[in-house]
């Protein structure tokens, strides 16, 4: 991109009071940005409003060292070799789908592999849910991901902790080497940073194999209202949304919510009756979302016809090295305190904290705050 055609993008996205909408609205009238601020203030205010016109008459504060900073940030190099890119509404590497939306951004910042864009996801599923999930949410979401990535559709998220991590991280076990695009992560926050930090690695495994992708310009921090907004990015890029794990008041039910208004599909995988994470998905499927118990299910929905090699479903057998499979039995699928698995198989307490532990280091049970244990399902 041109530094004078950067400088025009830049300043209409900076300008107070020129949100998308507005920003939309005056190049439909004028044309490119370049065009905009060529208007008179009388030529302004027919399309927006007296305020917004006058505010598009002067230079937004510290414009100059946000250009020169968004310059020198585009001509930098990563290691790895991902490359830096913006794309901007009037581009042709801006992807459709987002267009169809009702609030699509003016400009996109992309980090990623030089080989992939934002118009190769018209095979892609977007993955959402808590911050705090529990164990089997969390590998839940991980074997959803990676049964995804081997057939071939990619796995688009938030980078968040939790749900969001462990779907970036299954995708990209899937694509391995192969070349194709593994996964997408929008972010809240300027692409000059990683939030969270211990999603570094995470970061650049991403930038390797896939995209980073923010509306947000370069140095925002992690602001608590830029993560709602940037929810309707995932739900715009992709042809549906996979809620894993959610409570009733959370994020991941603003992107089902936003998915379902851009006329695409959502998912709702079903939890425990006891989970406080799993509410927000039997909401959903209250409310219309499509029950998921394999990624079967959402390939058929979607009408992707790739096969799938690793089905991520239901109750896969969990068998010990120390034989036991009868007390996995007992313990089911919900978070079972020491005091209630004693009284469903009679073991003592000494007994179980032992049979447990085995169980923990061998991943087939994790333990969970307040002293309660739950079964873990392998993909």
């Amino acid at each position: 991109m041109e530094r004078e055609d950067l400088a025009g993008w830049l300043r209409l996205a900076l300008t107070p009071g020129i949100g998308s909408t507005s920003g939309r609205k005056l190049l439909a009238a004028f044309g490119l940005p370049s065009q905009v601020f060529a208007q008179s203030l009388d030529a302004l205010r027919q399309v927006v409003t007296d305020a917004q016109a006058h505010a598009l008459q002067a230079l937004p504060r510290d414009f100059q060292d946000q250009l020169r900073r968004t310059d020198d940030w585009l001509q930098g190099t990563e290691a790895g070799g991902a490359t830096r890119r913006i794309v901007t509404l009037g581009d042709a590497g801006y992807p459709a789908s987002l267009l169809e939306t009702a609030d699509p951004p003016l400009m996109l910042y992309l980090l990623g592999a030089p080989a992939f864009d934002l118009t190769q996801l018209d095979r892609s599923v977007g993955m959402v849910g808590s911050r705090n999930p529990t164990a089997q949410g969390e590998q839940t979401a991980r074997a959803f991901a990676r049964a995804f990535g081997e057939a071939d559709i990619a796995v688009v998220s938030g980078l968040a902790l939790g749900i969001d991590g462990a779907a970036h991280t299954g995708a990209l076990e899937a694509v391995g080497g192969s070349g194709r695009l593994a996964t997408v992560a929008v972010v809240g926050t300027g692409l000059d940073r990683v939030y969270p930090a211990r999603h570094r690695d995470l970061a650049h495994r991403i930038a390797a194999h896939g995209l980073i992708v923010s509306e947000y310009p370069l140095g925002t921090p992690p602001l608590n209202q830029n993560f709602p907004k940037r929810n309707r990015i995932i739900a715009g890029l992709t042809r549906g949304t996979l809620v894993v794990e959610a409570a009733l008041r959370s994020g991941s039910l603003i992107t089902a919510r936003l998915a379902a208004e851009q006329g695409r599909e959502v998912f709702a995988i079903p939890g425990s009756i006891h989970s406080p994470q799993s509410r927000g998905c039997h909401a959903l499927i209250r409310q219309g979302a499509k029950l998921v118990e394999s990624v079967g299910d959402v390939l058929e929905e979607l009408r992707f016809d790739a096969p799938v090699s690793a089905d991520a479903q239901g109750d896969q057998t969990a068998t010990s090295s120390t034989g036991e499979w009868g007390l996995l039995s007992d313990l089911g699928f919900d978070p079972m305190s020491l005091d209630a698995l004693s009284a469903r198989t009679g073991y003592g307490a000494a007994e179980l904290q032992a049979r447990l532990l085995e169980l923990e280091l061998e991943g087939h049970v994790a333990r969970l705050p307040g002293g309660l244990f739950q079964r873990v399902v392998r993909g």
